[in-house]
């Protein structure tokens, strides 16, 4: 695909974000991953939330977003969450999802990200490297539906975790709905 194009979001962008992720998701879920995409496009954070679009011919037809992390007692530790992550339907399966996950990888690799986490099908994420005994050691904030789903990345190793590892996240992955 060769007129792909990937580029940080704006909010500009959103009335865009959020079709793209009623359209991707299935009718249970779109009001939320759409709502969630929207609030974490306008959340402002520190360190900063990333958000990626892909565009076909100056078109968005994927979203992603990676927002950061914390865990209390383990100051210099930085982690990020993905989350979420939308195609078009008549785009999925032709490696827009796996662009943008490569491209947010990269660019967190880059900014010295510790761990990368996902909450999501082992069978997809596997593929970049996410492992589920990976997050073992990751306490997600809230009971997970799916415990499968829930998958670790180390991308810059080094700092150790220490103490209670329950994560942190910005203020619009705190719904457990979402897990």
């Amino acid at each position: 695909m060769t007129s792909l194009n990937i580029r940080l979001a704006n909010e500009r962008d959103g009335e865009t974000i959020r079709e793209v992720h009623l359209k991707a998701f299935p009718e249970s879920e779109r009001q939320l991953v759409s709502t969630l995409a929207l609030d974490l496009l306008r959340e402002q954070t520190d360190p900063e939330t990333y958000g990626f679009v892909a565009e076909h011919d100056g078109v968005i037809i994927g979203q992603v977003a990676f927002s950061p992390l914390s865990i209390a007692a383990n100051e210099g530790w930085v982690g990020y969450i993905l989350a979420p992550l939308g195609i078009l339907p008549q785009w999925q399966g032709r490696g827009v999802g796996s662009r943008l996950v490569e491209h947010g990888i990269n660019t967190l690799t880059a900014q010295g990200v510790h761990h990368l986490l996902v909450y999501g099908d082992p069978a997809y994420y596997g593929r970049f490297g996410f492992d589920t005994d990976a997050a073992t050691r990751f306490v997600p904030p809230f009971d997970l539906e799916f415990p499968s789903g829930w998958q670790a990345m180390t991308l810059n190793p080094g700092k150790t975790i220490t103490s209670d590892s329950r994560i942190i996240c910005v203020v619009p992955l705190r719904n457990p709905e979402l897990w």
